[in-house]
Order: C-alpha cells, then sequence, then structure tokens
C-alpha cells in the first residue's frame, strides 16, 4: 500500500525539534503508523530559518533535504488571495505565513499537520490531522 502524502505545519516541526523525548511529538507519533510520507510548504522552510541559528540550521538542512518541500507558486498565491478574501468577509484572518502554508496545502489537495488548530481550522476546505 502506497503511503499518503500529507503536508505538516511549521508547528509540528518546532514541537519535534524541542521535544527532548521525541517519541512524544506529533511528528514521531505520524511516523510510526508508517502510512504517511511528508511535505511542507516553502514557507515553512522560511520560518524555520528565520527563527534558527547556525548551530541549528545543519539539523535543518539535513531534514529538508529528507522531505518534500512544495513551492509557494503563482497558483498557490491566488489560492492565499482567495482565502484571505473569504477570512476577511468572516473577520476571521489568520497570519500570512500561515496563510500561504494553508494555501499551498489546498493547492496540493493534502491533508495537513498541525498544531495550530486555531488558525488552519477556519479554512473549511483544509483536512487537519
Amino acid at each position: 500500500m502506497e503511503k499518503e502524502l500529507i503536508l505538516l505545519d511549521t508547528s509540528v516541526l518546532i514541537e519535534y525539534f524541542r521535544k527532548t523525548d521525541k517519541s512524544n511529538s506529533l511528528l514521531f507519533t505520524l511516523s510510526e503508523k508508517d502510512q504517511f510520507k511528508f511535505s511542507i510548504s516553502s514557507v515553512t522552510t522560511f520560518e524555520i530559518y528565520l527563527g534558527s541559528d547556525k548551530k541549528q540550521r545543519k539539523f535543518w538542512d539535513d531534514f529538508f533535504g529528507m522531505i518534500q518541500v512544495l513551492p509557494f507558486d503563482i497558483a498557490t498565491a491566488l489560492i492565499a488571495a482567495d482565502l484571505d478574501a473569504e477570512l476577511k468577509r468572516k473577520r476571521k484572518q489568520i497570519a500570512v505565513p500561515d496563510l500561504f502554508i494553508a494555501a499551498t496545502t489546498v493547492q496540493t489537495n493534502l491533508k495537513i499537520a498541525t498544531h495550530n488548530k486555531k488558525h488552519f481550522g477556519r479554512i473549511a476546505s483544509l483536512q487537519l490531522i
């Protein structure tokens, strides 16, 4: 059986990195199920590198080398604009990086693993893990 590709939100990676006991992280739990392949948005790489020092960068370089990084392209930008307009009408806008990650998820028709259900839950077309 082929593994399902899902997108990991930045919050999942940060939790994994910070946990001393990695087995208590969502990424570890999802990995153990052996039913998923993982991807991230290029926006997540930006967020991670923005919050990393030089010592941590080696860890992230290695990690990003083992995972599919999905681009933020013009089609994704159009989806992000539409999502933002919809959220604005409802007065439920979210942070721009989260909006871009959500748009990447919608564009690729993937499920998203996140700890930030408050923001991503506002977008009806997302399937949250």
